[in-house]
């Protein structure tokens, strides 16, 4: 338990797909928290039962047996359509539900996880159950600090679009926190090494920093230069659906189909043996980091059929290596965005868990001709430290250190042309926060004229043609010209603030009509919804204290009648028989109630008027004693 501080502390989250950490700066150094499992990540991992709900490594301990109801990998849903297709594919490999909401219309519907939670069934967005896991990391925090915590610094993939940026700033309104800042993983990394190197004091007063970044569920890559306290993104590259889950996934289909031609049946149509299997591959991809071979044994996995096999590291590297080498495909696109050559990157730094396979190691050193890796940081732990520093320097505690940090638009932003064509107004690799003004006189259709409503559709994306990108969303400009001798001129504006979200704006030059949206993904979570699902976080975390409470109370019972009997049995006293009888009577009957009724919780009052009752018939006993 820290010590108590009378300053509002600031934190950095580090909101990972398969693990989430987080950290703060205090006492001059950063620390990274551990939780009550004293681990220092969490697994990002909800699940729900009868009874309760559960957050971390208790969630996933229990994924075996109740596997519709665990969920995990929510960052691969969060800022995304139903129809996405990474989303469908992801979905086949699930063993949870996921289902379309229907509120946004066709191309906007959201997905949504569906579970059983004391018997009815509920619906939650991958913002409600990101929130969980960051309400998990802010209640570590609070219970290591003593005290509450408001602000954090939370990271996003370098890759995330301007919707999943939108959507995890939503997860951490939903669950409590001000969030001061979205920041890019690998800038974040980038930080912690700066920071903790200082680099500034020796050697070479400039370091151009590759930042290699696998997680669990995406890869980011970027060109960090970094001079004193002055930290420079020159160009980002990467994939928000690469990663670890991947590779897991490549061995799941290489077991499925070895099951099916042993034993005829297909593991897809058993969720929990594809959960069981799923498991098992993520444990024998640990394992093959550190070995050339590895085996699987599960029993029963479907019905009575027990399943064995084993894989070695080069049949796993196989099965990988086209993801493999897309990562270094990114990392060279990277480099020639910032015009910077591959013998002048001073620094290769690792972050990420997936950075442990070897394969992945040797690519990388190869592309920089042998040169040697960066792993003295823990890449677990790295952006979470770099998070920890921005957010401890952003709440003033810091005032001593004085970090500037550019980042840049992982994305190219624009509008559709009446051609169909894309029209860049934000070129990728832009430093933000930016603002940028283009003029046009034919975004609009005939159609749109005679309606004299404009429709502008706002892409992300590098492809010439719009429909080939990402399409934001879109918005509309009523008033316009009509159709005339001459078309109208429409002003456009994106800004792009310091999270690295989008704001678009429009005016006709000729009426001084104006429309403006602060967010174009009409997917996006209203206020009204994130006040209610804020309020609804909030009753399930009651509810997650109230459980904990009668849990607490319960076991006290249990242990205060064991020690009981324990000592009524083993004292050689000569005691009154009927008086000993009867606390033996009624010591019995409690442990036979609890031992009978073992998942039976009642509310607080019941065990405590039970304890009350059994220690004033206990107290002549223990006083002889």
């Amino acid at each position: 338990m820290g010590q108590k501080n009378e300053e509002w502390p600031a934190i950095g989250i580090d909101l990972g797909t398969s693990y989430s950490c987080v950290g703060i700066w205090q006492h001059g150094q950063i620390e990274i928290i551990a939780n009550d499992q004293n681990s220092r990540t969490t697994p990002s991992c909800v699940a729900f039962t009868n009874t309760h709900r559960l957050i971390g490594e208790a969630a996933e301990n229990q994924s075996r047996t109740n596997h519709a109801n665990t969920i995990f990998d929510a960052k691969r849903l969060i800022g995304r359509r139903f129809n996405d297709e990474m989303v469908q594919k992801d979905m086949k490999l699930w063993p949870f539900k996921v289902v379309s909401g229907l509120d946004f219309g066709k191309d906007d519907e959201k997905p949504l996880v569906v579970v059983t939670y004391k018997g009815e069934e509920k619906e939650f967005t991958a913002e409600e159950i990101s929130a969980m896991v960051l309400m998990k990391m802010k209640d570590t925090a609070e219970t290591y600090l003593n005290m509450s915590v408001a602000n954090a610094v939370v990271t996003v993939p370098a890759y995330f679009n301007d919707s999943q940026r939108q959507a995890t700033k939503d997860a951490g309104v939903i669950a409590g926190l001000n969030v001061l800042r979205i920041i890019n993983e690998p800038t974040a990394a980038a930080i912690a090494y700066g920071f903790d190197k200082k680099i500034s004091d020796h050697g070479s007063s400039k370091k151009s920093v590759l930042v290699f970044d696998l997680g669990g569920g995406t890869f980011d890559v970027s060109l960090v230069s970094i001079e004193k306290e002055v930290f420079e993104v020159k160009a980002v590259g990467g994939d928000a659906h690469l990663g670890g889950v991947d590779f897991d996934n490549r061995m799941v289909n290489y077991f499925v189909e070895e099951f099916k031609r042993k034993h005829d049946k297909d593991l897809r149509d058993n969720p929990r043996a594809l959960g069981r299997l799923r498991a098992a591959c993520e444990k024998a991809k640990r394992t093959l980091s550190i070995t050339t071979q590895t085996s699987i044994e599960i029993d029963c996995l479907y019905g009575i059929i027990d399943f064995s096999s084993s894989i070695s590291r080069a049949r796993f590297d196989n099965l990988n290596v086209d993801l493999f080498q897309k990562c270094i495909a990114i990392v060279e696109g990277c480099l020639s965005d910032a015009h910077v050559k591959k013998t002048d990157v001073t620094d290769i730094l690792l972050v990420g868990g997936s950075t442990r396979i070897p394969a992945v190691q040797q690519l990388l050193q190869k592309f920089f001709d042998g040169k040697e890796l960066c792993k003295g940081i823990n890449p677990d732990e790295a952006v979470a430290y770099g998070a920890a520093v921005h957010a401890g320097i952003l709440c003033g505690r810091n005032t001593d250190e004085n970090l500037t940090l550019v980042d840049v638009v992982p994305l190219s932003l624009g509008v559709e042309m009446g051609s169909g064509d894309m029209s860049v107004v934000i070129p990728r690799n832009t430093t933000v926060p930016t603002r940028q003004e283009r003029i046009y006189g034919t975004l609009h259709t005939t159609e749109d004229c005679l309606a004299s409503v404009l429709k502008i559709h706002v892409y992300e994306g590098e492809k010439n043609t719009a429909q080939d990108n990402n399409k934001l969303g879109v918005f509309e400009l009523s008033g316009i010209s009509p159709v005339g001798g001459a078309s109208s001129l429409i002003q456009v504006v994106f800004e792009i603030d310091i999270h690295g979200i989008l704001n678009v704006s429009a005016e006709d030059m000729s009426t001084g009509n104006r429309s403006e949206i602060k967010t174009i993904n009409r997917s996006r979570l209203t206020k009204t919804e994130i006040d209610r699902m804020t309020n609804e976080a909030e009753g399930y975390m009651a509810q997650d204290k109230k459980y904990s409470l009668m849990v607490k109370a319960k076991n006290t019972l249990e242990e205060y009648a064991n020690k009981m009997w324990g000592r009524i049995t083993n004292c050689r006293l000569k005691v009154s028989g009927n008086g000993k009888k009867a606390i033996m009577e009624a010591v019995k009957k409690i442990l036979d109630w609890l031992s009978e009724n073992p998942d039976q919780l009642l509310d607080i009052t019941y065990y405590e008027g039970k304890l009350e009752e059994l220690e004033q018939l206990c107290n002549s006993f223990i006083s002889m004693m």
